[in-house]
């Protein structure tokens, strides 16, 4: 069976992965077929169990909300996502007996190149919104970027268990507020990473902009479906810094695509323009 990788997630029609994924494979002549899953937490072993017993498997984009779910389907987790506990990446490698399955994390390298790219080097005071997977790999991003201490604003503090064991783990002291209280102190921030789903943060942009005051920082909003998001316009409007959850996706899709084909070095500055360019970004190199 030809070599195929795909995109698990729900929902998940609204995915740019499978162009970013195919624009890619084409440059690199590499005959990788990637498609897009909708798989429900419920449904994950029975689909995990499938793909299994199915030769040619090369990879798994793995979404929401299965980030945390997908760590007990694989058979190793390794680097920062053994750390954080959560699982963006399945990447499959022969051994004895059949493949393995192993769990990794792309999301970190993709929300720091995408912050770096917009001109954030570091986040002296930075913000995180939700509290899910995405959450604590913004945690661990912002560590890399020398932030020693994140504000994070929820709809609920009691559910934050998971992002305050990554928030420990990486040593990011972690203050936990309820996302009524994020206006001030996300208008202020140098980084704030919106890890809500898409039109969770309206209510905040408006308290944003009822604010009339300016936002001089760099805001990545992870959703990227509508755009721009409201969030994204009152920022830009305040005059801080846009980056459009495309840029995360796209730096973490060229992880993956590294840990799928197994050709590191060839994944180059070619490369990424094309995967640009399928999904209307404007073409770069790392």
């Amino acid at each position: 069976m030809s070599p195929r990788a795909a995109v698990l997630g729900h929902p998940i029609s609204h995915s740019k992965s499978p162009a970013l994924h195919l624009a890619a494979y084409e440059r690199l002549g590499a005959d990788i077929s990637y498609t897009a899953i909708d798989v429900t937490e419920e449904l994950l072993p029975g689909l995990m169990g499938q793909i299994r017993r199915q030769p040619g498997w090369r990879g798994l984009s793995v979404t929401m909300p299965l980030k945390t779910a997908m760590l007990d389907h694989v058979d190793e987790v390794r680097g920062i996502a053994r750390t954080l506990g959560v699982v963006n990446t399945v990447s499959f490698e022969d051994a004895a007996g059949g493949a393995r399955a192993i769990g990794s994390n792309t999301d970190v390298t993709g929300i720091v190149n995408a912050l770096r790219h917009a001109g954030a080097g570091s986040a002296p005071s930075a913000v995180i919104l939700g509290g899910g997977g995405t959450a604590a790999s913004a945690v661990a991003a912002l560590q890399e970027l020398g932030t020693r201490s994140v504000q994070l604003f929820v709809r609920d503090p009691a559910r934050t268990t998971d992002v305050r064991a990554a928030a420990a783990s990486v040593g990011i002291a972690l203050k936990v507020r309820t996302l009524a209280d994020a206006a001030v102190p996300t208008a202020a921030a140098d980084v704030v990473i919106s890890t809500l789903p898409p039109r969770a943060a309206d209510g905040l942009a408006s308290a944003v902009a009822a604010l009339k005051t300016e936002t001089p920082g760099v805001l990545l909003d992870v959703a990227y479906d509508p755009w721009p998001s409201l969030i994204a316009s009152v920022w830009q409007s305040g005059g801080g810094r846009v980056v459009p959850g495309l840029e995360m996706l796209l730096y973490q899709a060229v992880e993956q695509v590294r840990l799928f084909t197994g050709r590191g070095d060839d994944v180059d500055a070619a490369v990424i323009d094309v995967m640009c360019a399928s999904v209307g970004l404007p073409r770069r190199a790392l």
